[in-house]
């Protein structure tokens, strides 16, 4: 691949969603995306909808989905977890008060970046 091509792909590429830290207990810090596409917007009322017979399991579903769509990094204990399959099986082990800290960072998160988002 020559320099203009390399230059040329640097140019294609999408410009990336700013970033915004959110630091926790136990010093570990979660990193959130700055952005959130209608098409994922659309995904979670679909998910927080859910079925009526488990309210609860679609409550759970829409918070996973909406953690998979804004987590971009997760620092737990000093480890950085980075990718998206990480990230998922590591909220997946997360303990009780974990994953309510989280739950409340996303709630926070999206009142302020994304007022249409409630986060339940």
């Amino acid at each position: 691949m020559g320099r203009r091509s390399r230059r040329q792909a640097k140019l294609d590429r999408p410009p990336q969603a700013e970033t915004f830290d959110y630091p926790g207990p136990d010093e570990s810090v979660l990193r959130l995306r700055g952005s959130l596409t209608a098409g994922s917007r659309r995904a979670y009322s679909e998910a927080l909808s859910g079925s009526p017979l488990s309210i609860e399991d679609a409550r759970q579903r829409a918070f996973e989905l909406l953690f998979e769509r804004l987590a971009v990094g997760w620092v737990v204990s000093g480890v950085p977890t980075d990718t998206q399959r990480e990230l998922l099986a590591r909220l997946r082990v997360a303990a009780p008060a974990e994953r309510e800290w989280v739950r409340e960072t996303l709630r926070r998160h999206c009142e302020e970046h994304f007022p249409d988002v409630q986060v339940g």
